[in-house]
């Protein structure tokens, strides 16, 4: 028999999982929402200063509470900044514990705050600074009715949930943001789970991704303990899937989820290492800088395609993705159509770098612009899955010698995890200032839901503008399409998507 132990995210108290408890119980097990000090009516704060330190005490005390000769297996679950606490306590009681749940949260780490993981990036930064200047007591105002997006994803919670979520919620405690996690290691052993709420940001596929880039952070993930869930709702499940989640906590329980597969020398080839679908000659390489040059023989100058990876993607990444087959495979394609392709490298390597990848890119431009090979006035670029946000400032008032934008299954507005509200970087704000600029849009028919929605939003955006935007179809194709789907379908489809930027470049 399990027992639930459930822990809050901020500005919410136990009251969010009245739901899902019932379910649980209904099910055959038992289970119990932690009431977090100066949170929860139930658990007033008996001093000006409430720190994590508390919040773990309270998940200690309910642990404690659970008879160690009843043969119950304890599973705690933390939800959101509730990971936090629920660490710290299962480090103190790891052998207590027969699994700890990441609840659509990210890995808390040894040393650092939970303010590392305020989704928004302006608050974080803001926070950051009263953090600094020694700010210990003190609270965050909840938000109100229509805010509860900086903070995640409220799709699949109806009006009266997201009614009742705003009237219960919080203020909550600044030292519980500020107070570093202390971790000795004994956590470690406790087999976990992550259950992942893909319409908030990441599913099990983009975290396969990031492992499969050798993303170092991520190597942990793919231990045999620790398996993953999916569910197709916003980031409060317990509120918007109440029965869904209970399920996916008794699987979880049971040892049940997916289990990412390692990188390294004896996995499959990961689909950014897979061959271009398309014979292409192999034009050589020609290195400048972060840019590679794919020229073709003949006079010049001529028109130049700049294909943009996506990302983000680990530093550590080798080979680095200006030599990933996919981008050499396009360049290649353009440079057999008598244009210039080119590929670069940027500093994509985390949500919060879009900033300087563009200044990489616009570098990156820039030089491709002044190589004696390269007509200056006759560019295109074309931009990948994450670094479709990056097409924003050359939407946003494009310059005369841009004559085309390409996009292939691209983010085209950030996702509500990515805490980018108040970013530049959105391109189904920005179509609207693209004036006359041609774009190409190749679009997957089975994207990843949270990212269809983005495109769908720039499509819509596009037509409400009269926007000079081309769809190029790839009806059953996924995410990187180019290396996992039939070549039936998406040869088609690169021919057509190359051919139009072609024509654009040479009109």
């Amino acid at each position: 028999m399990y027992v639930f132990i459930m822990v809050a995210g901020v500005f919410t108290g136990a009251h969010v999982w009245e739901e899902t408890t019932a379910k649980l119980v209904a099910a055959g097990g038992a289970a119990h929402a932690v009431p977090l000090t100066g949170i929860d009516p139930a658990r007033p704060a008996t001093s000006a200063h409430v720190g994590l330190e508390a919040h773990i005490e309270d998940v200690i005390a309910a642990i404690d509470a659970v008879d160690v000769t009843s043969g119950q297996e304890i599973v705690l679950v933390g939800h959101d900044y509730g990971i936090h606490p629920v660490l710290g306590a299962a480090d103190r009681r790891a052998e207590r514990i027969a699994r700890v749940v990441y609840l659509d949260c990210g890995m808390p780490q040894n040393g650092v705050p939970a303010l590392a993981a305020v989704p928004d990036q302006a608050l974080r930064a803001q926070l950051a600074e009263r953090a600094e200047a020694g700010e210990r007591e003190g609270v965050l105002t909840p938000p109100g009715h229509g805010e509860w997006e900086r903070w995640g994803s409220t799709a699949g919670v109806d009006e009266a949930a997201l009614e009742r979520l705003t009237a219960l919620a919080a203020p909550q405690p600044l030292g519980t943001l500020f107070e570093p996690l202390r971790l000795t290691g004994a956590v470690a052993a406790v087999p976990v789970t992550g259950v992942l709420c893909a319409r908030n940001g990441a599913g099990i596929d983009q975290v396969q991704r990031r492992v499969d880039f050798g993303d170092p952070a991520l190597a942990a993930l793919t231990e045999p303990q620790v398996t993953f869930f999916e569910l197709p709702t916003g980031h409060w499940p317990m509120l918007s899937c109440p029965d869904a989640l209970a399920d996916v906590l008794l699987r979880a329980a049971a040892g049940e989820g997916h289990r990412l597969r390692p990188a390294g020398d004896d996995a499959p080839a990961p689909a950014h290492l897979r061959p271009f679908p398309l014979d292409v000659p192999a034009f050589p390489r020609d290195r400048q800088g972060h840019v590679d040059l794919y020229v073709p023989d003949g006079e010049g100058p001529r028109p130049a395609v700049v294909f943009v990876h996506g990302g983000p993607v680990p530093a550590e990444a080798r080979p680095r993705p200006r030599e990933w087959p996919t981008l050499v495979g396009y360049a290649r394609m353009a440079a057999a159509e008598g244009m210039v392709g080119a590929t670069l490298d940027h500093r994509l390597h985390d949500i919060a770098d879009y900033d300087r990848a563009a200044a990489d890119i616009a570098a990156g431009v820039d030089l491709v612009r002044s190589d004696a090979r390269v007509d200056a006035d006759r560019i295109a670029l074309w931009f990948f899955s994450g670094g479709g946000l990056l097409t924003t400032d050359w939407l946003t008032g494009p310059p005369a010698w841009l004559r085309c934008l390409a996009a292939s299954y691209p983010f085209l507005a950030p996702l509500p995890a990515w805490g980018m509200a108040g970013s530049r970087f959105h391109p189904a704000r920005a179509v609207g200032q693209a004036g006359p600029l041609p774009i190409v849009l190749l679009r997957a028919g089975r994207e990843a839901p949270e990212i269809a929605a983005t495109v769908d939003a720039f499509v819509t955006a596009a037509e409400d503008s009269a926007a000079r935007l081309e769809l190029v179809d790839v009806p059953n194709g996924h995410h990187g399409f180019e290396t996992l789907d039939a070549p039936e379908e998406t040869v088609p489809a690169l021919h057509r998507a190359m051919r139009s930027v072609v024509t654009h470049l040479s009109g």
